[in-house]
Parts: C-alpha cells; structure tokens; sequence
C-alpha cells in the first residue's frame, strides 16, 4: 500500500527523479517522459468520467487504475532487485480491453471515413485521451530500445487506444453523432 506522508521532498530540485528502484534519471529522460505521458492520459480519463456518469464509469475507473499502474511498471526496471515488489502490466489486462472493444464495436456500423475528434463531451475527451495514450506507447517504443521494459505495457497502450476510438464512437450514439472527415472539404 502507498502511504504518501510529505507532498514535496525536494528530491527533483536538481532536474532528477527517482525510479521506483531507488536510482536516480534525468527529468528529462525517455522513460520519465513515458510514464509521464502515462499520467497526462490518465488525467484525460478523468475528464471524460465527467461527461459519462452512469456509462462506462466502471470500466473508465478500472482503466485509470491500471493507468497507475503501468506508470508504476515502466517506472520500475525491468531487471528489478525486488521482483515480489513489482508491481506489472499482465496479458489479461490486454485480454479484457480486447473484450470490451469487441463487445462495444459489435453495435457499430462499419466506418467510411476517418472520424474527427468531436461528437459529444466525452468523446471528445477520448480522442483526446487516445492520442496522449498513442505518444505514451511511441516513448515507450523509445526506451524498449535502450532498456528493457515489460512488452505487455507497450500491448497494453496500443489496445487502449483502441479502445477509446471505440468508446468514443458508443458515446456518439453509437457512432451515428461521429463527426466524419471529409477529404478535401475545404480546398
């Protein structure tokens, strides 16, 4: 369990960060910026359950949890001292996402087009959350290069982003509310 006695240590006042090892990166390094990114999403969860009370607030809750903690996986390193400590992203994590997505695409119809983000309030906050999740898995794409990191996190956010293309679409009455791009409108 987390016990958070004292908001600031002070600890970041040179520019560092701690992981959840103990060591020590840059504010500004790739796997910071990853589980960072993670947290800017998980933010934009919260705002669209403003706007779905009642509608998936469960699984948009349950979703937020496991935002925390693939933050906490990707900042503890792989080849951690304390594998009983670990706290990682796992495959029915995934599985569920992929359920739901089937689930809530089974009512939709077929796409024409590129859907923009728009529509309703909470839609708007999933195209949202879905981009900010999309770069998350870009950064983490990043460190897996250089470091080893859990793969399931980086499966994790590519199904997630999938996922909040398809609530979004639900939100928009099933899709038929999706504001569709319309090549070369405007020319």
């Amino acid at each position: 369990m987390v016990k958070l006695t004292k908001i600031y240590t002070r600890g970041g006042d040179k520019g560092e960060t701690s992981l959840s090892d103990g060591s020590r990166q840059p504010k500004y390094a790739p796997r910071i910026e990853a589980y960072g990114t993670i947290d800017e999403a998980n933010a934009t969860y919260g705002m669209a359950r403003l706007y779905t009370r009642g509608i998936y607030d469960d699984m948009l809750f349950r979703i937020q949890n496991d935002l925390f903690d693939a933050g906490a996986d990707v900042s503890t390193p792989f080849a951690s001292v304390n594998p009983e400590y670990e706290l990682r992203i796992i495959a029915a994590q995934v599985t569920r996402l992929e359920q739901e997505i089937d689930q809530m695409n089974a009512d939709l119809s077929p796409l024409n087009s590129f859907v923009l983000p728009g529509g309703s309030e909470a839609s708007a906050y999933l195209h949202l959350s879905r981009t900010i999740v999309r770069r998350a898995e870009r950064l983490l794409v990043q460190v897996a290069e250089t470091e080893a990191i859990n793969p399931i996190v980086i499966h994790y956010l590519n199904r997630l982003s999938d996922h909040a293309f398809v609530m979004s679409r639900t939100l928009n009455n099933n899709g038929a509310d999706d504001v569709l791009w319309v090549p070369g409108a405007n020319r």
